[in-house]
């Protein structure tokens, strides 16, 4: 049986009221939304169940829930800040509005990280080398992207990129995003390659192969790779053009 249970606030504490409907403790009848929490490994251990019933007020957010989720369970606090968190089999920030029947995973680091594909370099990227790292028997579908350089780029005539990176901290991260879609779909694989330097019009500036056992799983956690590398991994680019140059995402 799913265990009911109500997410703890610091402003205004909730209940669950007769018939499932959230009560304020001063009695004041409240909108409120249920919302299906799953535990997975170690956090599983703890708290002793792999998945319970919250309800939150209309409104509420991940941040919202989690905050919740740790008053009541010291384990989740102190575990808290090494766990991914998915919505709806997505990974998500903790910004993103909930809504009732939403599915919320609590994800811990997962053990895929050792000899993985998952690194910046210098030389040439090689797609074959990213596709040969995540097939496999189980593999029922392979998708790959491939970044190039492109001639034009905001109605200019793009001569050169030239990408640097952290280096120290970026093969880290690319293998911490890798891991933490692969726990968002049991099954997938995932390798990557970025490169650094100059690159000229034609050039492969990153590689990304996913496997799954359905296309399904394989084209989300591709988008979903992609998409985290050009927000969470610290490689910059600078575009050369035949109107000067500049770092791109630094704005005006």
């Amino acid at each position: 049986m799913r265990k009911l249970s109500t997410a703890g606030f610091s402003l205004i504490r909730y209940r669950q009221g007769v018939n499932g409907v959230c009560r304020q403790r001063k009695a004041a009848i409240l909108r409120c939304m249920r919302v299906q929490v799953l535990y997975f490994a170690i956090v599983r251990e703890r708290l002793g169940r792999d998945q319970e019933i919250v309800e939150l007020p209309d409104g509420a957010t991940l941040a919202t829930l989690l905050e919740g989720l740790a008053q009541r369970h010291p384990a989740i606090a102190s575990l808290r800040r090494h766990m991914q968190v998915a919505r709806n089999r997505e990974a998500a920030p903790p910004h993103t509005l909930l809504c009732d029947g939403d599915e919320v995973a609590l994800i811990p680091p997962v053990s895929g990280g050792a000899g993985r594909l998952a690194e910046v370099r210098e030389a040439a990227l090689d797609l074959t080398e990213v596709v040969r790292a995540v097939a496999g028997e189980s593999a029922g579908a392979i998708v790959t992207f491939t970044g190039a350089v492109r001639r034009e780029s905001r109605g200019k005539l793009v001569t050169r990129l030239e990408y640097e990176a952290y280096r120290a901290m970026a093969d880290g991260k690319l293998a911490e995003i890798c891991d933490g879609i692969e726990g968002l779909h049991p099954g997938a694989r995932l390798a990557v390659l970025h490169r650094v330097g100059v690159l000229v019009v034609g050039e492969l500036a990153v590689v990304i192969a996913a496997s799954a056992p359905h296309r399904d799983e394989a084209f989300s956690a591709a988008r979903l790779c992609i998409e985290q590398l050009k927000q969470e991994v610290p490689i910059w680019k600078k575009e050369i053009s035949d109107d000067g140059e500049e770092w791109i995402g630094l704005g005006p």
